[in-house]
């Protein structure tokens, strides 16, 4: 059954917590919530059910879950709008749909004509009561981004660096919620540091979209290649104090962004102590 139109807009609060689905758990979503975040993102692809979000949903108060993001080619949008509603009867104004075209590496001949198809999901989104307020898209380049502040709430960027919120916010304008998700590495220990990072970015740097932004944003592709750089695995996966940490993420703020992500790596590790010395040098409680 469709949302009424006057479904309510997520509030997400200026910080929020990005995991994959694989290692979330309702625990951590509660833990993140008494410290001050205002979202908890979903990586990772999440099924059409949405029973993740639903999980996490129950397991708190209120906190916005969010999926950072649904792929269209492998979850329907039918069924997802089916799931949305499920979630806003029971949990009204604390989810966010956050969908995107994921990567031709990963979804083979399938991936034919991603923006059409993009735009084609949405119709289906909204002939089945999706609120455009209540969703984002994962969004990188000026097409897409202007797709989200047309067809969306705004934007959830993946592997971008503040240079690449200042592009966003510049194409998106005034009202458009841009909300990046940063790679964190809590540690001091820089040859630590920077092998977590390299083993983070490996897929990654593969991924032709990807490679693209960055190279459009501050990157050559000497700088990528052969596991990356030192530089650039600082820039990409930051590590530091908590006190540094803190000003990566106000790095997005100050360049235009509403809210930030952010994922702390090695993701197999528990990410609970980094959180709680972040939410105490951002002021999040």
């Amino acid at each position: 059954m469709p949302a009424p139109s006057s479904a309510i807009a997520p509030v997400l609060g200026h910080v929020g917590l990005w995991r994959a689905g694989r290692l979330l758990t309702p625990e951590l979503a509660a833990a993140a919530e008494r410290l001050g975040f205002g979202a908890v993102w979903i990586g990772g692809s999440p099924p059409a059910d949405l029973a993740i979000a639903e999980q996490l949903l129950d397991a708190t108060e209120g906190i916005t879950i969010a999926t950072g993001i649904v792929n269209i080619w492998t979850a329907p949008a039918a069924e997802v709008a089916a799931s949305f509603h499920r979630l806003e009867q029971t949990h009204p104004g604390r989810f966010v749909l956050g969908v995107g075209i994921g990567h031709p590496e990963a979804i083979g001949e399938q991936y034919r004509r991603p923006y059409s198809a993009l735009v084609s999901y949405l119709d289906t989104l909204d002939a089945e009561g999706v609120p455009a307020h209540c969703r984002v898209i994962s969004a990188l380049g000026p097409r897409t981004l202007k797709l989200a502040t047309e067809r969306a709430a705004g934007t959830h960027p993946y592997l971008t660096t503040p240079q690449h919120t200042r592009f966003a916010r510049d194409v998106v304008g005034p009202g458009t919620l841009i909300a990046p998700e940063q790679r964190l590495v809590p540690t001091t220990d820089t040859a630590a540091a920077r092998e977590a990072g390299r083993e983070f970015l490996e897929g990654y740097l593969r991924l032709s979209n990807y490679r693209r932004t960055l190279e459009t944003h501050g990157f050559t592709a000497a700088d990528l290649d052969d596991g990356a750089t030192d530089a650039a695995v600082d820039a990409l996966t930051p590590h530091g104090t908590p006190a540094e940490l803190a000003a990566v993420v106000r790095g997005h703020l100050d360049a235009g962004a509403d809210h930030v992500c952010v994922q702390v790596l090695p993701g197999r590790q528990d990410p609970l102590p980094a959180l709680e010395s972040l939410a105490a040098q951002l002021g999040l409680r």
